[in-house]
């Protein structure tokens, strides 16, 4: 499929539909999304005739109507959506973020460990951080990895925390034969 090209506003909101849709399982009212990105809810239901129009969201009517992504939505987006992920632990001033997954940690300048960074992809909305706090990521599935930091930038359109890293560890085990 080839892929779409969406706006930055666009990606915020399916952003949100999405994240809004693991958490209730249930189709998510335009107020709800409104709500989470801070826009008008005219707005987004001007945005979601767009957004079906691609074939990225279907309406759901009825009293417990709303949006639903469909699964073009996540490829969009590139979220793998998988039937039961890994739980990678978030938490935010020592206060574990129930709502959040970790998709993804990328490391960059691994060379230069003063400018050591990590990108923290979520599931789950990244609003309520912010410069200056402190984050834990994991212990990660295999590796049982746990990155700590502090947060020096984020991309709420993607989900994505950078962090200045403080400390990783991962415990050394003998490799099973």
């Amino acid at each position: 499929m080839s892929s779409i090209e969406l706006t930055p506003s666009q990606k915020k909101i399916l952003r949100a539909l999405t994240d809004l849709y693991r958490e209730s399982e249930s189709a998510v009212k335009g107020e709800d999304i409104a709500e989470e990105v801070d826009r008008n809810p005219g707005t987004i239901r001007n945005q979601m005739q767009s957004l079906k129009a691609l074939q990225l969201v279907e309406g759901v009517p009825g009293p417990k109507g709303g949006y639903k992504p469909t699964a073009n939505a996540y490829e969009a987006l590139d979220i793998q959506e998988m039937d039961e992920p890994a739980t990678v632990p978030l938490f935010h001033n020592g206060e574990r973020v129930e709502e959040a997954n970790v998709e993804e940690i990328d490391l960059s300048s691994v060379h230069h460990p003063e400018k050591c960074r990590a990108e923290i992809h979520v599931q789950g909305s990244v609003r309520d951080f912010h410069e200056g706090d402190s984050v834990t990521v994991g212990p990660t599935p295999l590796s049982k990895l746990v990155v700590e930091g502090t947060l020096d930038g984020k991309d709420d359109t993607s989900n994505i925390l950078i962090l200045r890293i403080d400390s990783m560890e991962a415990p050394s085990e003998p490799p099973e034969h």
